[in-house]
């Protein structure tokens, strides 16, 4: 067994359930390795798995005891964690960009100016930090199309609420910690917000109701308020295009 499955941890999860941990801290190689295993799980099915759910650094496979057991399970994953042993993370998966456009501040951002004195930046500062790069979405959960990001400025985090809100509009982007997100749907939660995109992540009424995936990125840019609500408008009459774009391979040149 080569070093990099004994990197890998095989943990139990209850009488149904399976994790293959890839490692102790939030890394996009990291996640890159767990987005490989489930897509893997998913083309490649095995008999008995029920539920595959990819997180930040691990993969939780719920399983049938009644058809496969955990130690054939374990076999299998072990099996399939060889053959991608070898695969670079560089070009797995998908380097989507999606823009997401925000109105800072005011009625649709009404946390902007705490987290500015709570850091000592500027709003436009904190604006400018936040819009500065495209964050990598690990995972999705809590609500239907809620992006879990990784690599905000530790310049701009700061702590929860103790409190959760009771009704977040849909919409609203946040800080939590050092992480950074939106609220697809209307929804309680402790995240301060700063600002509020008109675009969709999660429509029911569209063939693919998720706007992204994980393993995509988010790239926040500032609008005006009525950039704001010109887009609403037009996300309202189905005809909002969101712009993709594409991140240069690393390793690669024009």
């Amino acid at each position: 067994m080569t070093e990099y499955i004994h990197s890998i941890r095989i943990l139990v999860a209850g009488e149904h359930g399976l994790v293959i941990e890839f490692g102790s801290v939030i890394a996009p190689e990291i996640n890159l390795r767990v987005q490989q295993l489930a897509r893997l799980l998913h083309f490649e099915p095995i008999d008995g798995v029920m539920e595959v759910i990819p997180t930040y650094r691990s993969v939780s496979i719920y399983f049938d005891p009644l058809v496969i057991t955990r130690q054939e399970l374990s076999r299998q994953v072990i099996h399939k964690l060889g053959g991608i042993e070898h695969q670079g993370v560089e070009d797995l998966l998908s380097s989507r960009v999606v823009h997401v456009p925000v109105c800072y501040g005011g009625v649709l951002g009404p946390d902007l100016e705490y987290v500015s004195r709570y850091t000592g930046l500027s709003p436009q500062e904190v604006i400018c930090i936040h819009t500065s790069k495209p964050y990598m979405i690990y995972m999705l959960g809590f609500i239907p199309g809620f992006p879990y990001l990784g690599g905000m400025s530790s310049e701009i985090a700061v702590p929860r609420q103790e409190r959760s809100r009771e009704r977040i509009p849909g919409g609203s982007v946040g800080i939590g910690g050092n992480q950074t997100g939106f609220y697809p749907i209307e929804s309680a939660g402790e995240w301060w917000l700063i600002g509020r995109t008109p675009i969709k992540a999660f429509d029911l009424t569209s063939d693919n109701p998720f706007l992204f995936s994980v393993g995509d990125y988010l790239h926040f840019e500032e609008i005006s308020t009525a950039e704001y609500f010109a887009i609403r408008r037009s996300v309202e009459r189905g005809t909002y295009v969101p712009e993709v774009s594409y991140l240069q391979p690393r390793g690669k040149s024009h």
